[in-house]
């Protein structure tokens, strides 16, 4: 019996039957796209407010959908959702349309997606209501991704996690930054060598609600942990109108940096200095990779991203909104923790 299956049971979902998946006696349909649910792969969806959803509904639920998926597929979704961030919910409205076009029913709550779903993707652009959302989620006992930004807080983060714990619950996060090729080639396949040291950028859209590189400048941070690894124990962070700047500092003496574009071309990557080469991340290549491994997350009931790691990377988000304040003194992570 696999690891997926045995957390099912003990999550206590009565009735399944596990070694063989079954159809359940239900079909979701739509004059489009008709999606047959099986019992363990049916994927729901909080949050109709980002492109995440749409995306990843596609993947999972369109004709070419193929074995790298695991047969998941999303039956149901609960549209909220930013219900103060414009920009997140004037999207519902034609995002919930898109995922009934792929056989997705839209439900009025939380409580009946849960009914309904095995697995869950939070996806609500909005990170200040995923730990309220995300508590249901466990006490339901589903396994469940996260999006970026994981909560609008490093306390709110925190609690996420120490809930999961709690309940004993399997939960990921990850910017899909952390999964294109050149990330992938640089760390599998040890180019560089060690690493040394890293620069990385990215976009800065902002938020008022949520601390700065929370928002967008969060897939340079992703970037950035994915190849030098935990152990930042200091955040320093230089702004003015034009430019965005934060240097960590790690425990072995290894510098990395943030760069957050705000004015000129946008696009996403970074340099890698190791070892035995000097090497580019390369660009942003989508959401397949990212969607690839949650599902390998949902079939072994494992996060490939520790929740220490992901911590930390909100620590050092965090410290740099604190270096910006103290007008670009050095903060502690430790202080934080």
């Amino acid at each position: 019996m696999s690891n997926r299956r045995k957390f099912i049971r003990n999550a206590g979902l009565a009735g399944l039957t596990f070694g063989l998946s079954f159809p359940s006696t239900s079909k979701t349909s739509t004059s489009k796209v008709e999606v047959l649910e099986v019992e363990g792969k049916r994927v729901g969806i909080i949050g109709l407010d980002t492109s995440h959803s749409t995306a990843f509904t596609k993947f999972l639920n369109g004709p070419s959908a193929g074995s790298e998926y695991f047969g998941y597929k999303v039956v149901a979704a609960y549209p909220w959702g930013s219900k103060t961030i414009k920009t997140s919910y004037d999207r519902i409205p034609e995002y919930t349309k898109t995922v009934k076009e792929f056989g997705v029913e839209i439900v009025d709550s939380i409580q009946a997606l849960l009914s309904k779903v095995d697995v869950v993707l939070l996806e609500t652009n909005d990170g200040r209501p995923h730990l309220e959302q995300a508590l249901e989620v466990f006490k339901a006992g589903k396994p469940v991704f996260i999006d970026k930004p994981v909560a609008g807080s490093l306390k709110d983060a925190i609690a996420i996690y120490d809930a999961a714990a709690k309940y004993k619950v399997p939960v990921f996060s990850s910017s899909s930054l952390r999964y294109t090729n050149g990330v992938v080639d640089i760390i599998k396949n040890d180019k560089a060598g060690k690493v040394l040291g890293a620069d990385c950028f990215s976009p800065m859209n902002t938020e008022p609600n949520h601390p700065d590189l929370f928002w967008y400048a969060i897939h340079a941070v992703e970037y950035l942990y994915t190849v030098m690894g935990q152990g930042c124990k200091q955040v320093t962070r230089m702004f003015n109108n034009e430019n965005d700047v934060t240097v960590g500092v790690w425990e072995d003496g290894r510098v990395g940096t943030v760069r957050g574009i705000k004015k000129g071309k946008e696009d996403y990557g970074g340099t890698v200095y190791g070892e035995k080469a000097i090497l580019q991340l390369g660009t942003y290549t989508g959401y397949e990779l990212l969607l690839k491994e949650i599902c390998k997350f949902w079939e072994t009931g494992t996060a490939p991203v520790t929740p220490r790691e992901t911590l930390e990377i909100y620590a050092f988000m965090e410290a740099a909104d604190q270096s910006k304040l103290k007008k670009g003194a050095a903060v502690q992570l430790s202080l934080l923790r």
